[in-house]
């Protein structure tokens, strides 16, 4: 056959950063890495998912009713501080059921689907989460972990978003650049507004999501993160939503609402601050690239992620969402409470390619947020730079 009938070959991937970083993309299969765990980490046992909804249920409930006597405490100081220590408690806590939630989403909880999206509803909208909805995008994240063009959240802004100039006409080259300082109380005041309304806003408007055109929201059943045949899930999600909140605003007028801001809407909003810090800290490090197309694939993208321990306390009560985080990307219809065990498993499997960061978390996020500004606009292979 003559060369002009031939398939054109693919281009070659662009990979200069990693070269010049020394990363070495992995070459693993799915399936290398699935033979390497024992088959009893994949199995679901409704009863044993279930009484970590009890055990989080009960922890909710006794916290709420312990609250109950803050303000019966004469010193003022002493209700202010108790009323503190609920709102963390409470927030840790509540965490875990999101967590549970999310896990229903991936088909985690349960081997019957219907038992899944029932309590996975329940749970994320009393947490007023649209389960579909975000089960869906959540999803395509899943999907695409790591992908500079198909990736959900968290994706990284461009050397021409940022508003720089192309890296051969930039005077300040990799950086740092002047345009991203600012002072130690700007940068502390960026993270607050992140942490109190970047999860809202990215159900919302899909803040630190991938750019759509129109608007792109987890409450737009038209939108483009959705295909047309789920168009009742997002509407069902999004009524779920409003009986939650329809039954807050009954809470209000029966309890009043200074009740609802302390019981409920502080604890929730605690929830949203742990939600953001352990996505950013997952997926966000100056040390770990994002792909294109190029020389992205699923088990490569998996990789992607860092796993991090909070300590064994907020571990446990997180049900061990960010210290196994890299196994529940591989494999994420696999229960949490076998995670740990096969984290142990994938660590041999992975070798040096398995990202574990020791840092002490407020150091780690300091370190994301100030070193993590932007990606070139080609490659297909990029790492943060500032």
């Amino acid at each position: 056959m003559s060369s002009e009938g031939k398939t054109a070959e693919q281009p070659k991937p662009v990979i200069d950063e990693a070269i010049e970083r020394g990363w070495d993309i992995p070459d693993f299969t799915i399936k290398e890495i699935r033979d390497a765990i024992p088959q009893h980490c994949f199995r679901r046992d409704t009863f044993r998912s279930f009484t970590y909804v009890l055990h989080d249920a009960a922890i909710i409930a006794l916290l709420a009713y312990l609250a109950s006597y803050i303000d019966t405490i004469p010193n003022a100081a002493a209700r202010a501080s108790l009323w503190i220590v609920y709102w963390i408690c409470q927030g840790v806590v509540g965490t875990g059921v999101w967590v549970i939630g999310h896990e229903c989403g991936h088909q985690a909880f349960s081997p019957s689907k219907a038992i899944n999206n029932g309590v996975g509803m329940v749970l994320h909208s009393f947490l007023l989460v649209p389960y579909h909805s975000w089960k869906l995008s959540h999803s395509r994240h899943h999907k695409a972990t790591g992908h500079m063009s198909r990736d959900q959240v968290f994706v990284p802004t461009t050397r021409s978003a940022a508003g720089l100039p192309p890296r051969d006409q930039d005077p300040e080259g990799d950086g740092p650049h002047s345009l991203f300082d600012e002072t130690p109380i700007a940068s502390l005041w960026g993270m607050f507004i992140m942490f109190t309304f970047g999860w809202p806003m990215y159900l919302l408007n899909n803040t630190s999501g991938q750019k759509y055109p129109g608007w792109t929201s987890h409450f737009n059943p038209n939108c483009a993160i959705y295909e047309p045949q789920q168009f009742w899930e997002v509407m069902r999600s999004t009524a779920a939503i409003s009986v939650m909140i329809a039954f807050l605003v009954h809470a209000g007028k029966v309890f009043g609402s200074l009740a609802v801001v302390k019981y409920y809407l502080i604890p929730y909003l605690m929830v949203n601050a742990w939600l953001v810090l352990i996505t950013y800290l997952q997926h966000t490090h100056p040390d770990l690239p994002h792909y294109r197309e190029g020389v992205w694939n699923f088990q490569r993208g998996a990789a992607l992620t860092i796993d991090r321990s909070y300590g064994a306390i907020l571990n446990y009560f997180h049900h061990h969402i960010s210290d196994t985080h890299v196994a529940h990307h591989f494999f994420s219809t696999m229960p949490h409470y076998h995670a740990e065990e096969a984290t142990h498993y994938i660590k041999k499997a992975l070798g040096k390619h398995y990202r574990y960061d020791p840092t002490p978390i407020p150091a780690a996020l300091w370190q994301s947020w100030t070193q993590c500004r932007f990606v070139e606009d080609e490659g297909d292979v990029v790492f943060f730079k500032r």
